[in-house]
């Protein structure tokens, strides 16, 4: 399961990874329910390519307003610490795969 992060070790988790994805999203948020089996299959099958990541929005407000969430679930896709895409709103898992295969 996605390491949850905090304002406190978020910066520290990015950079180490040279691919990570975060997960910005919320208890109350039924598509960010949705993602979550998803997430969690496409972390068995990218072990070792993709560090994942989740960030509670509710818990996290400085990150989320730090990245401009305005919607969850949104993913974020960094490559060594840096941001490189953003995807909003739930996606199936092949279009998932599709997206962030590029990066890997």
């Amino acid at each position: 399961m996605a390491k949850d992060l905090n304002k406190e070790s978020f910066d520290q988790a990015i950079s180490k990874s040279k691919v990570s994805i975060v997960d910005f999203w919320a208890e109350w948020c039924m598509p960010c329910r949705m993602l979550e089996p998803v997430m969690e299959e496409l972390e068995k099958e990218l072990k070792g390519k993709i560090d994942f990541y989740r960030v509670n929005v509710d818990e996290n407000p400085e990150l989320a307003a730090r990245f401009g969430i305005e919607s969850i679930p949104t993913l974020f896709i960094f490559k060594e610490g840096k941001p490189v895409d953003e995807i909003i709103g739930f996606r199936q898992k092949r279009e998932l795969e599709s997206l962030i295969s590029q990066y890997i």
